[in-house]
């Protein structure tokens, strides 16, 4: 795991430049183990990245990881917290084929057109570990993949063909319309306490692993990216909850 973490973000940080900036960030150097002295060649990286890939091993890694972590008491439990993000792809033209990525898909959110990939996330209710995961174009809606995610006791046999408590956040403009005494509200900011949780795993996926934006075309190989820092997070919001 080491060996696969320092070639992750090697491979992040690709150019020397940011790379030695990567190596005096605290954070990720104790996390990555990085020693001053040796960092993996170029050659290495771009044959592990390979290897990622062909085999899908960052979601393979990450399933690993959720092991080990529920090995760590760290188990599934019921509730699924679902949330979806935006990962930005390049909308420009100037390429090989002079075309836009093709797997990619245009949305507007807001008032703002996105062009790129959704990591769509189901999180464990009580601990904000990520534990299921689906890639798509950006233009696919958030609870069209809402019903793959659940994970934790609403998946057990005994609950099969039961009715899915679904309590979904109000949008902003409606909320902001409610008496703040009111119940509705009260329920609005309980949902909201939970839903905050979503937001741990992509601040360390896009924030601090620096994948705000696809690296490469088509989504498989980012989707096998994504998975691996998944699974990273979990471990950086695993340790967090265990030092509690």
């Amino acid at each position: 795991m080491r060996e696969t973490k320092q070639a992750t973000f090697s491979e992040l940080e690709y150019d020397a430049k940011k790379r030695k900036t990567r190596r005096e960030r605290f954070l990720e150097r104790r996390f990555a183990g990085l020693r001053m002295e040796a960092l993996p060649d170029e050659t290495t990286i771009l044959k592990f990245r390979h290897l990622l890939e062909r085999h899908d091993l960052g979601e393979g890694l990450k399933a690993g990881i959720d092991r080990r972590l529920e090995s760590q008491g760290l188990s599934l439990r019921e509730g699924t917290v679902v949330d979806a993000s935006i990962v930005e792809a390049p909308s420009l033209t100037k390429n090989r084929s002079g075309e836009r990525d093709p797997e990619m898909r245009q949305t507007k959110k807001g008032n703002q057109w996105h062009f790129g990939m959704k990591m769509h996330v189901g999180l464990d209710a009580e601990t904000g570990i990520a534990r299921s995961f689906v890639a798509t174009g950006a233009n696919e809606s958030d609870v069209a993949h809402a019903r793959r995610l659940p994970h934790g006791g609403e998946k057990r046999e005994e609950n099969l063909g039961r009715d899915v408590d679904w309590r979904v956040a109000m949008r902003p403009g409606k909320r902001r319309r409610l008496d703040a005494e009111s119940d509705e509200e009260r329920r609005e900011k309980e949902k909201a306490s939970i839903w905050a949780k979503a937001e741990h795993p992509f601040f360390y996926v896009k924030r601090v692993f620096g994948y705000a934006k696809v690296r490469y075309r088509g989504l498989h190989k980012n989707t096998q990216w994504i998975a691996l820092l998944l699974g990273f997070a979990n471990l950086l919001i695993a340790e967090r909850r265990l030092a509690a």
